[in-house]
């Protein structure tokens, strides 16, 4: 594709002036979909993987014994690696420590980030499954919590910026990439809502996700959260669409892998009108996630069937210890007097099992003290684990 002036496909630059009298140029996209429209015939192949894909995540996650403790993990690993992306240092276990009043290994507000990540995101699922639009409104509702206490409190939590923001550089006119000018966020974040309700569109879901994200990342409404956000409105899109019957993909990883592929991309469509290359880019990405949420499901029947079994043939501690398995799902890290207070369970009693189910290797003491032990089903955190290193 050529990239001249008149390109239909392309934005315009608008010059403004930086306090020190600089002139920068910010980037104006053009609405959505794309004119010439989409050359679809290149991406069919891409598109049928990516749907085949989704189909097997989506029926082999009706045969976990409880999808909402899948979910609830997974929702946690999601929030971890788009936070990554963005710089902060946490671990899957210095999360999972922290939603059990332990401390983590790193700074509490790089660990609170992801946590908050974590409440918009339920947020915006809670919200869709009472049929509440995907819309500009909710968009800020979610961005209010992402950037809610610690360092996001000074980047207007819930608000469209007010001011020139930009990617790479020490100021606009260094900067690789420089969205557009405040004054014009309103208007374009609208029509970018009414292109994702537009009923007249027939594109598929999955492309439909991927012009928006996009799109969102060109207009970056917001001072801080855009990355993370768009990320998380991905899942979003396909859940409303009903791609998705449970919100069990999330391509974080995978843009996490690929995060300078991913950065050149968005940046071939603004300069080259490349959208093809990136919507194929971005169904490949389904397509592997997918098939690694699949792969890591199977993981985890085969070790809770594994384990479960185990435990049914320890005696009468059977019934306790299976009760303190499930509770290990949301809970793999263990405190005794905590999880014998949550489970209404003697601190002599889940003593006495737990003990057992680290005999027989279910459970890692991590302490190496005779009080205030703390237990880790660590098998389970391995399968979970998987991709969530920080970048370093």
């Amino acid at each position: 594709m050529k990239n001249s002036p008149n390109h239909t496909r392309l934005g315009s630059y608008i010059s403004r002036s930086a306090v020190a009298g600089e002139t920068y140029h910010a980037y104006v996209p053009t609405a959505l979909p794309p004119v010439p429209a989409l050359d679809m015939d290149s991406l069919y192949k891409s598109l049928d993987q990516a749907m085949r894909a989704l189909g097997e995540v989506d029926a082999l996650a009706k045969l976990l014994p409880d999808i909402s403790m899948f979910l609830y993990m997974y929702v946690r690993k999601e929030a971890l690696i788009s936070s990554q992306i963005e710089g902060t240092q946490s671990s899957l276990s210095d999360l999972l420590l922290f939603e059990n009043d332990e401390k983590p290994s790193v700074p509490v507000d790089d660990v609170e980030e992801v946590s908050n990540y974590i409440a918009a995101l339920n947020h915006g699922l809670a919200r869709c499954q009472e049929d509440f639009p995907l819309s500009v409104r909710l968009i800020r509702e979610m961005h209010g919590i992402l950037l809610r206490g610690g360092r996001g409190t000074n980047a207007s939590p819930g608000e469209f910026r007010r001011s020139q923001n930009w990617i790479g550089g020490t100021r606009p006119s260094k900067a690789r990439f420089v969205p557009p000018p405040p004054e014009m966020v309103e208007e374009l974040m609208s029509n970018l809502e009414k292109f994702a309700h537009d009923e007249n569109q027939k594109l598929p879901a999955l492309i439909k996700a991927a012009l928006i994200h996009v799109q969102f990342e060109t207009i970056h409404p917001f001072l801080d959260g855009n990355g993370r956000l768009g990320r998380l409105l991905i899942t979003l899109l396909l859940c409303a669409d009903g791609v998705l019957i449970k919100p069990i993909l999330y391509l974080s990883l995978y843009f996490k892998e690929h995060r300078q592929l991913y950065y050149d991309m968005l940046q071939d469509v603004r300069l080259k009108g490349d959208w093809e290359r990136w919507c194929e880019f971005f169904l490949d990405g389904v397509t592997q996630t997918a098939t690694q949420a699949t792969c890591d499901a199977k993981k985890i029947i085969n070790l809770l069937e594994q384990d479960r079994m185990q435990l049914s043939k320890i005696g009468k501690a059977s019934v306790t210890a299976l009760k303190i398995h499930t509770y290990l799902l949301k809970k793999p890290y263990l405190s005794l007097t905590k999880a014998a207070k949550e489970l209404d369970i003697s601190v002599p009693a889940i003593t006495s099992t737990v003990t057992k189910m680290a005999e027989i290797g279910i459970l890692k003491e991590l302490t190496g003290q005779a009080r205030n032990r703390l237990f880790a089903y660590t098998q389970y955190l391995e399968i979970l684990a998987i991709g969530t290193e920080p970048l370093r």
